[in-house]
């Protein structure tokens, strides 16, 4: 299911860990998810949904094509703000209006924006997959494929699988007790061989636009660095990013961490702490937006804040076990934990 994730500060776009290289599984019901995956990432496509979240509806269009070995993606807002976001290769524009400002950024070629649930041998040990139910769904037979956390620090799936081309047709975030805490639907969704290049061309105007672009900060622009982990993690989270970031329109620079299970992520950006906020053992802050929890705490000068679609004991857990090590140290603590 795609969702909503804060990946850097000030962007809220969609995006979701991408299918792992695991092999296949023997569980039919996980085997429609590896199939999912492949045709979200292989297959030209032009779709409507429905976002539903925080009590909120969208409308946006996903258009979606792979020529000559390079992805190109288009998101963009049919609701009125005119939002769009523009992916070619490992470059992404976010075209935002209503702040009359296009960020353009760099990312992984294969963090595509609308993703769904991958489970692979390791983080199956975390689910539990099954078929609940074969049925029609949009003039179209679906498999209906449940994935249900063993624990209290991820959220559920429910997925509605197209039998012919493997693509989704509907997907529902799920907490603890069932609860839909948000929902895509599709109400068109075309597969083509061919899509022409005007259709990743943005709509709005950027006349007057400011152009702010993310670029990986200059190695003399960096803090002396510091080895920033979490001490302890949900089971079957594991650090999967560790980068420096330059605040979008400043020169403020922020370390970023992604921590995944596979399936759920969580972001944490750590900031040195500026004069007058609050100091160390302060009450951490905690806040929601949609289906998206958030975390802010204060460690050794640092505010650390964590953000994930995941409960929000999961981002408490995981802001409030980061610590910072000077890379000797570090290394010799990583040393010794491998004999």
């Amino acid at each position: 299911m795609s969702r909503p994730m804060r990946n850097s500060p000030g962007l809220l776009i969609l995006a979701v860990g991408c299918l792992g290289a695991g092999a296949a599984l023997a569980d039919d019901s996980a085997q429609w998810l590896e199939r999912m995956n492949k045709a979200l990432a292989t297959r030209n496509y032009d779709g409507t949904f429905s976002h539903w979240h925080g009590g909120r509806a969208e409308l946006l269009r996903i258009i979606h094509r792979v020529q000559d070995g390079v992805v190109s993606e288009r998101l963009a807002s049919l609701d009125g703000s005119g939002r769009e976001f523009i992916r070619t290769g490992a470059s992404l524009a976010c075209y935002l209006p209503d702040k009359h400002r296009v960020v353009i950024e760099q990312r992984p070629q294969q963090e595509p924006l609308v993703n769904f649930p991958a489970v692979t041998d390791e983080t199956a040990q975390h689910y539990d997959i099954k078929e609940v139910s074969r049925t029609r769904f949009n003039h179209r037979d679906t498999h209906v494929i449940a994935v249900t956390p063993k624990d209290q620090y991820r959220y559920g799936y429910r997925l509605w699988i197209d039998d012919s081309t493997a693509m989704p047709l509907k997907t529902e975030l799920c907490d603890a007790n069932g609860r839909i805490i948000e929902q895509i639907v599709f109400a068109n969704l075309t597969l083509s061989s061919r899509l022409a290049d005007a259709l990743f061309k943005p709509e709005v105007s950027t006349e007057g636009f400011e152009i702010v672009r993310n670029v990986p900060p200059q190695p003399q622009a960096l803090r002396a660095p510091l080895a920033w982990s979490a001490m302890q993690l949900p089971p079957g989270f594991r650090m999967t990013v560790r980068s420096a970031q330059t605040l979008p329109g400043s020169t403020a620079v922020v370390d970023h961490m992604v921590f995944s299970d596979g399936v759920a992520s969580v972001s944490v950006f750590i900031e040195v702490q500026q004069a007058g906020t609050p100091p160390q053992g302060a009450p951490g802050q905690s806040a929601a937006v949609g289906s998206s929890s958030a975390y802010s705490t204060f460690i050794d000068g640092h505010k650390v804040t964590a953000v994930g679609e995941v409960p929000p004991a999961t981002v408490e857990l995981i802001a409030s076990q980061v610590k910072a090590q000077p890379p000797a140290a570090a290394a010799a603590a990583a040393g010794a934990r491998g004999h």
